[in-house]
């Protein structure tokens, strides 16, 4: 049978992901690979509340960077760590020791040429909704998608089997079939590598376009939320896709959408709703009376809500039993609780393992 590792093996250690090998946990984060795949030296940044503050994780403890000698380079190092290709905007504010640092890695959230699978939905107008993808696979559409940056579309793994060259990206359209839109192949997909076909956890998956995406009026990434940012029950958010208009029905030629309230896991968890079946991955929305629902063909999509004018992508379609049936809404994969998967895959993508911008920063709290 071979020896195995006690259980106890790794208590107080940090684990490589891709053997048994335990390293001490101040190795993690220190700038050097212990790890034979460099899983030590990954997630090492987040940006933490609305006001995107930047911390950095050493020895498996996270600190607020107070930098006094901060300059754009580490910020550009901090964004790659995040899995951006760029940074939009640094900014310094005063903190007990100095200065705390904000990152803005991308502009995002925004609808600058706008001056409801959807069911009891309305068309949606070119622009109300940029971030939202069509995508189609032998050249039908089968599933929606947000833009997150130039090169990721965020989606559901149950719709993205397959090879990514069967499948074509398209954005800044409101109208089936696609007329003048932009049209991408997808170089690779990465989905949730513990989603089953069978369950309906980790329902997250992540398209890398073979180009980049060029921004405009009708095209534009959605911001993902922040570590820590809670959306409140109650919240109305929209939702939008070419799925159904009705259960078992054809999906729509139009773009539809619809407002609907984020509903606590509590609420969705009770014995005549789901009995019990959300987990911390999902978050459900909609109205428990039914009427206003997500359908077949709106999966991978947006649940976008509107925080102080910046749009941020709080959940991807996924299931629900039936369509805007009472006592079933909609169920979305819950966006905060995936956000350190979603960067680790971008910043694994990003190939950025070198001169982690960390050992920069020596004035932290």
């Amino acid at each position: 049978s071979g020896e195995r590792d006690p259980p106890l093996f790794c208590v107080g250690k940090f684990r490589c992901g891709s053997s048994s090998k335990c390293i001490r946990p101040s190795a993690q984060c220190d700038g050097e690979v212990d790890c034979d795949n460099g899983e030590d030296e990954l997630g090492c940044v987040r940006l933490s509340g609305r006001s995107s503050v930047l911390q950095v994780q050493r020895g498996g403890a996270w600190t607020t960077v107070c930098s006094e000698g901060w300059n754009n380079w580490l910020g550009i190092s901090a964004c790659k760590q995040l899995g951006y290709s760029r940074l939009a905007l640094s900014h310094k504010t005063q903190c007990s020791s100095g200065k705390v640092t904000t990152l803005k890695c991308l502009e995002c959230g925004s609808r600058p040429q706008y001056n409801t699978r959807i069911v009891g939905g309305n068309i949606s107008k070119p622009g109300q909704f940029p971030w939202q993808v069509s995508l189609h696979f032998s050249s039908e559409h089968l599933c929606g998608g947000s833009i997150i940056t130039s090169r990721w579309v965020l989606t559901a793994a149950h719709c993205v089997f397959a090879d990514p060259s069967m499948w074509v990206v398209h954005v800044g359209l409101t109208e089936q079939p696609v007329h003048g839109a932009q049209s991408l192949a997808v170089e690779q997909i990465i989905y949730h590598t513990r989603y089953r076909p069978k369950g309906l956890d980790y329902d997250i998956a992540l398209m890398k376009l073979a180009m980049s995406l060029a921004f405009n009026g009708f095209v534009q990434p959605i911001c993902l939320p922040n570590y820590g940012e809670e959306f409140e029950e109650g919240t109305m958010c929209w939702i939008s896709g070419w799925g159904a208009t009705e259960d078992e029905g054809e999906t729509s030629v139009v773009l539809r959408s619809a407002v609907v309230p984020l509903l606590s896991t509590k609420t969705c968890n009770q014995p005549e709703v789901y009995q019990g079946l959300i987990s911390s991955w999902m978050i459900c929305a909609g109205y428990l009376e039914g009427g206003t629902d997500s359908c077949q063909g709106d999966s991978g999509g947006p649940l976008a809500c509107e925080d102080s004018t910046v749009w941020k992508l709080v959940g991807a379609t996924s299931w629900g039993i039936g369509c805007a049936m009472r006592n079933k809404p909609g169920v979305y994969t819950r966006i905060t609780r995936s956000l350190s998967w979603i960067r680790q895959q971008m910043e694994v993508s990003t190939c950025f393992r070198t001169s982690h911008f960390r050992t920069g920063v020596s004035n932290s709290i």
